[in-house]
């Protein structure tokens, strides 16, 4: 392992040194109170992210530098991305929903409830190609009145589910989670990452990332460990192009291979809750830490998009 006390890269790998590129990490925001979901819109070059307990989502325009409040009352939004028309997507635990933003700025409600009784609390979320939804469906907004609404699980479990884009019926597709978290497709969508952050509620409970093959009507298969978190516990994380996982931890970013090495870390001052790449070639990661929002810029992630 090499530290270089100038730089806020950790290489553990060789081929972690392609990947860096800032010699600094900046700091675009240090007001909030536990940020989450970042998702970029590259039409309007501008980050949009959640502070969970403070209730708000928040813009940072890239061309201007300047942050502002983009909606209050969230209903304690988390996760948000974009899907493939370029609308915001979003996991509202507090009213324990996915909802999408339409070009109107009006909320239209993609799903609430499984068989009949309402979710848990949505936590993070992806779009497929296929224009499907996949979230994530932990308690943490029903845990407690900090970040949503303190209430009994009417479901009784934490699932992972996906919504079909043409019935829009709500469907199970991962069932043996603690507490399903972040996830992921790889660029050619074969495969999906999920983790699960269960050591927050149960002793000795996963602090893993799983990776699961997806078939064509959508069903999972393996869900072997792809990594276990070393410090803290893996949150929110996105793929770049060439299938390296970039993923929240106690202590920083972690860089792991496909083969699931662990090449680097990209180390923060804050506990990370979840990243997502932007900027116009996509090769910088904006980091949701704690209380502020951070950007390095990676010279090496392929900039033909990621997710």
């Amino acid at each position: 392992m090499e530290v270089d006390e100038e730089s806020p890269y950790e290489l553990f790998d060789d081929r972690f040194r392609a990947c860096q590129g800032d010699t600094r990490l900046r700091k675009l925001f240090s007001e909030g109170r536990w940020l989450e979901g970042p998702a970029y819109f590259p039409a309007g070059r501008y980050l949009v992210w959640s502070d969970v307990p403070n209730n708000l989502i928040l813009r940072w325009d890239e061309m201007s530098g300047h942050t502002a409040i983009f909606r209050q009352g969230t209903n304690y939004a988390n996760g948000n991305t974009v899907d493939r028309h370029g609308r915001l997507v979003t996991c509202e635990q507090g009213a324990r929903r996915v909802t999408r933003t339409e070009y109107d700025g009006t909320t239209t409600v993609i799903t609430d409830q499984y068989e009949g009784k309402r979710l848990n609390s949505p936590n993070d979320v992806v779009v497929h190609s296929d224009g499907s939804i996949w979230f994530t469906d932990s308690t943490y907004g029903i845990d407690s009145d900090y970040q949503g609404y303190l209430a009994q699980s009417e479901i009784g479990a934490s699932y992972v589910y996906r919504v079909d884009p043409d019935s829009g019926v709500t469907q199970v597709v991962a069932t043996d989670f603690v507490q399903p978290n972040g996830l992921a497709f790889s660029y050619n969508e074969q495969l999906l990452y999920i983790g699960d952050t269960g050591i927050s509620n149960v002793p000795d409970g996963p602090r893993h990332i799983r990776v699961f093959r997806v078939g064509a009507n959508g069903d999972l298969s393996g869900g072997d460990v792809f990594a276990t978190c070393t410090v803290g516990a893996f949150d929110g994380f996105r793929l770049d192009t060439a299938g390296r996982i970039w993923t929240s931890a106690g202590d920083g970013v972690h860089c792991y291979d496909p083969d699931g090495t662990l090449l680097g870390k990209i180390r923060v001052p804050q506990t990370v809750g979840n990243v997502c790449f932007g900027g116009l070639r996509r090769n910088i990661l904006f980091i949701c830490a704690s209380t502020s929002v951070y950007s390095v810029y990676s010279v090496m992630l392929s900039v033909t998009g990621t997710r």
